[in-house]
């Protein structure tokens, strides 16, 4: 049983290392570079679980970031149980082996209730007054105030949304050499996100994303050190590849000019009511998952979303079957993007009808991702006044809305998610151990992980 350490680069390809990654340009002498086809759909949740499990996401069942739960009725985004992913995980097969086996996961996605010896995620305090506090979740329940004592409080609005930057990703590598000093774990799981905002706001723009990429490679560099330094075998990868994208693509807004959709008023503004709705769409980056009430109408919407410009394919049950993806939860279709597309949540026509939650940093209420929260309103020249107003508002105990993100999803220049990118924007998997196949499908980094502990 080898000490192992896996560190998740989030949206890092084979383009992207070079002349600003110096660190990994030079790690990669000696060692082997294999690049992962991307799993349908290729977003965080869905690669994670199959690179956890071994499985495909018609086994595992997380067949996106999100879906909608069709007795609730309601669209579930970012949710956090690790019970929803229905397959063995990694750590479990290894105690069974080894009841000695530990396994720390900081910060990999359905974190928590998971069997790992010891787990860190995000978890906000959601408080009676609307207000969204920092905070952490961890198992065992102590370490969070060991963590959050020694490093401060988790830095959530700089893990996500227009502050996003490498203080988080800092804080989470603090935290996974923290655990190891003190519990010594078999293996660790380190989620490390920088790139993955840079990319999405700029694409693979080096002009734009230099100083990230200079910034996530020293960290990596002070996490393979201190590993390399305690005998643990590493291997760095990532779940995705992001590429260069200009095509937005507004999947309900064209189901509901084609009368698809329910919609209630409320107030000024217009909100989706799925459970009513014939048909409509949770975007999830470059696929969207597609519900329809009446089965009968499968057929027409399929031809209707395959003569959309920006879409690639629409895979119906039999179509996800071919992809691995068909699974009870998954869309009676689900549409992938063309490489230079991607699918928004809008179903609104006027900007003026958008629900007052898409203004918001509010990734549980929107009905599906919304890269735009990235970024603060460019149009607006006084919107970081507007924000240091609310801010203040805030601070002295009102009720307030961070209302700044825009409505321009033409702001966004890299997605992810389709399984047909070009193989540049392929995910990673650097070793020192070659896995033996030129290219791996997401369940075969299982066996790289597997083989790294026991062999």
């Amino acid at each position: 049983m080898q000490k192992t350490v896996v560190i998740d680069i989030v949206g890092l390809s084979a383009n992207l290392i070079g002349t600003y990654t110096p660190f990994l340009k030079k790690y990669l002498e000696g060692r082997t570079l294999t690049a992962i086809k991307p799993v349908l759909p290729a977003v965080t949740t869905t690669s994670q679980s199959c690179y956890l499990t071994g499985k495909w996401p018609a086994e595992h069942g997380i067949v996106g970031n999100g879906w909608y739960d069709r007795e609730d009725a309601e669209v579930k985004y970012w949710k956090q149980s690790n019970h929803l992913v229905k397959a063995e995980k990694i750590w479990e097969a290894a105690r069974n082996r080894d009841p000695k086996f530990t396994c720390s996961k900081m910060f990999w996605w359905y974190n928590m209730y998971s069997t790992a010896d010891f787990s860190v995620t995000p978890r906000p305090q959601y408080h009676a007054d609307g207000v969204k506090a920092p905070d952490c979740y961890t198992h065992p329940a102590s370490l969070r105030d060991e963590l959050q004592e020694k490093f401060g409080q988790f830095p959530l609005f700089n893990f996500w949304g227009p502050n996003a930057n490498i203080k988080c990703s800092r804080w989470i590598a603090d935290a996974s050499m923290y655990v190891d000093e003190k519990h010594d774990p078999t293996l660790t799981l380190i989620y490390l996100p920088h790139l993955d905002y840079c990319l999405q706001k700029f694409g693979p723009d080096f002009l734009k994303i230099g100083k990230e990429l200079g910034e996530i490679d020293q960290l990596v560099e002070e996490l393979v050190t201190y590993y390399e330094a305690k005998g643990s075998r590493i291997i760095l990868l990532s779940e995705y590849g992001i590429n260069p994208v200009s095509n937005p693509v507004h999947i309900n807004r064209i189901l509901r000019e084609a009368g698809y959709l329910c919609l209630r008023q409320e107030r000024w503004y217009e909100l989706l009511d799925a459970g009513a709705s014939p048909a409509f769409a949770t975007a999830d980056h470059q696929i969207a998952h597609v519900y329809i009430q009446d089965k009968s109408l499968i057929g027409t919407i399929k031809e209707l979303l395959e003569n959309t410009p920006g879409i690639a394919k629409v895979l119906d049950k039999a179509g996800q079957a071919t992809h691995h993806l068909d699974h009870e939860r998954s869309g009676d279709l689900v549409a992938v993007a063309e490489p230079d597309s991607w699918f928004t949540y809008y179903y609104w026509l006027e900007d003026t009808k958008a629900p007052d939650y898409a203004k918001l940093v509010d990734i549980h209420r929107k009905p599906g991702y919304d890269p735009v929260e990235m970024f603060m309103d460019p149009k607006n020249p006084l919107i970081k006044l507007r924000a240091g107003y609310k801010l203040g508002r805030k601070l002295l105990g009102f009720r307030y809305l961070m209302d700044v993100i825009p409505l321009d999803a033409t702001l966004i220049k890299g997605s992810h998610g389709s399984d047909e990118v070009p193989a540049q924007y392929y995910p990673v998997c650097i070793t020192d151990q070659s896995p033996g196949h030129p290219t791996l499908t997401a369940p075969e980094v299982y066996d790289v992980i597997w083989n790294h502990i026991w062999s």
